[in-house]
């Protein structure tokens, strides 16, 4: 049943009359509103003189024709906008459609106050949407409640010296390429086009520049971040050391991120590309693979993804290669143990810009279907990685006959190159350090056509992580890291930040948010 703002009240009445309602409207007069926002209790009259009053209504009071509800062109535009089916069914209330910071400001003071006053009403639940690509339901669409579509706030600006851009949450991976390639610049950021920036740099995120810079969150050096209640903040280094910190890896636990900054540099084009080989050359490719992982030193503009791909009943391998050195330097030395494998069923190398490289991934990459990823992380050893291929193979069998199936296996290199980019001056809350060694980051892509096969594609992959972690303990080379931007529904990714980043972030989030309103208010993704 609905829990409305109306029948909130009627609760407090019934339990203490004039006394209750008295406590109400004295803890919402003290809610200092954002500049130029009505006050909450004018709010609350206006939703409460609304039949059957939502937070949906209050948010229509504040933001106009910015709400936009089912059927309406801007609702199903946002639907139609997630990568996987599961989120195009979700069905919000309403959506909140925002244009400027100010906008999220006021979203967010309503649906803070409100969540509060009214313990938390399942109507007041809220979910933020950056580019929609994480693909379980609810990670970033809210049944029966709000969603705040950021796909307005697309700015993107280059500072006067050419170290610094500035983009919006609202902008996906191939909004924010093509101007960077144009002036001869980039700044580290997905792989793959249509991925968008909010949650790939709050969950860490990985480039093809890693090795030379870290992660994505690494390069961030301001957040514009809307804090509960509205409260719009700048966060870097100095200003919020603690919150700074704890917004590398901490997902949307915090707030709502309206702008980041980001390094910036001087690129060119490179080479990259794709190349399929049939499945018979496994073992050259896992030997290529430990040999280029495992490198000491590690050469740092290598990226590679090393994917193995089941669909329509057969394997294959296909791996991206990219070699981010300008002048660009067409097979390096440290890809030559898979470029020499043969045969090749396709290849796309060549050398292009950043932008041209992430379309080829998208492309693979279709929206619409149902989706899931799972991951672990562990040291490196080809028996462990042949071990791992063929849970994968075991696992399949079951659901190879699934409409729609397309299943791939990826490893991707986790060498100390990247984890140990952060430092005390700039630190994240990963987890990751020199400790750790050479690692591996394996994980599961799964996608399939019907609703009806939910239940038994994640019990395959449930199986294959089960048995891919028995094998990584029994090698002695597991690794209690899991991917935020790769966990599946049930992994918990900020536990394997460690118990320390783990009580840190806690802390931080009863600091800056002590009613908890991104814990108890904001369901979707992981929470601390």
């Amino acid at each position: 049943m609905k829990y409305s703002v109306c029948q909130a009240f009627l609760a407090l009445v019934n339990i203490s009359s004039v006394i209750s309602l008295q406590i109400f409207d004295e803890r919402a007069a003290t809610v200092a509103p954002p500049a130029g926002l009505p006050s909450l209790s004018d709010i609350i009259s206006f939703a409460k003189a609304r039949p059957g009053g939502t937070c949906c209504a209050a948010l229509s009071y504040v933001l106009g024709t910015k709400v936009v509800y089912p059927v309406s062109v801007g609702y199903v535009g946002t639907a139609a906008s997630y990568w996987s089916g599961q989120e195009q069914a979700v069905t919000p209330n309403c959506v909140v459609k925002a244009t400027t910071t100010k906008d999220v400001s006021a979203a967010i003071y309503v649906l803070s106050s409100l969540s509060v006053y009214t313990q938390f009403s399942n109507e007041c639940k809220f979910a933020v949407k950056s580019g929609g690509h994480t693909p379980q339901k609810g990670a970033a669409n809210q049944a029966a409640g709000v969603t705040i579509d950021l796909e307005a706030l697309k700015q993107i600006s280059v500072s006067a010296d050419r170290k610094k851009t500035s983009i919006g949450p609202g902008n996906r991976w191939g909004d924010i390429y093509p101007k960077l390639d144009a002036q001869g610049l980039a700044i580290p950021g997905g792989r793959v086009a249509s991925v968008g920036t909010g949650g790939l740099i709050t969950g860490g995120g990985i480039s093809f520049f890693s090795g030379r810079v870290g992660f994505v969150c690494d390069n961030v050096i301001n957040y514009e971040l809307v804090l509960p209640y509205g409260k719009v903040v700048n966060v870097n280094s100095s200003s919020s050391p603690d919150l700074f910190k704890a917004l590398k890896g901490g997902s949307n636990n915090f707030g709502v991120v309206t702008r980041f900054d980001i390094k910036t540099f001087e690129s060119g084009p490179f080479w990259g590309g794709q190349v399929i080989y049939p499945i018979t050359t496994m073992p050259q490719q896992i030997a290529a693979f430990v040999n280029l992982a495992g490198a000491q030193p590690y050469d740092e503009y290598a990226a590679l993804i090393h994917n193995y791909a089941y669909t329509a009943g057969s394997w294959i391998i296909l791996n991206n290669y990219e070699y981010t050195k300008t002048p660009a330097e067409p097979y390096p030395s440290i890809f030559k143990p898979f470029t020499d494998i043969q045969p090749e069923l396709l290849n796309t190398m060549r050398v292009s810009n950043l932008t041209d490289f992430t379309l080829e991934l998208a492309a693979a990459s279709p929206a619409g279907k149902r989706a899931l990823f799972i991951t672990l992380t562990h040291g490196l050893s080809s028996g462990l990685l042949t071990e791992i291929y063929q849970a994968a193979d075991a696992a399949v069998q079951p659901i190879k006959l699934v409409a729609g199936l397309v299943y791939a296996l990826t490893f991707q290199p986790l060498p100390t190159a990247i984890t140990t980019k952060a430092t005390a001056a700039n630190p994240n809350s990963l987890g990751l350090d020199a400790s750790d060694g050479n690692l591996v980051l394996t994980h599961l892509t799964v996608t399939w056509t019907l609703p009806t096969d939910d239940a038994a594609v994640t019990a395959a992959v449930n199986t294959w992580l089960q048995a891919a972690k028995a094998a990584s303990v029994e090698a002695g080379l597991s690794n209690e890291f899991v991917y935020l931007n790769y966990a599946a529904p049930g992994q918990d990714p900020i536990t394997g930040y460690g118990a320390a980043n783990k009580a840190n972030l806690r802390s931080v989030s009863q600091k800056y948010d002590p009613n908890q309103v991104f814990q108890k208010a904001v369901p979707g993704a992981f929470k601390l």
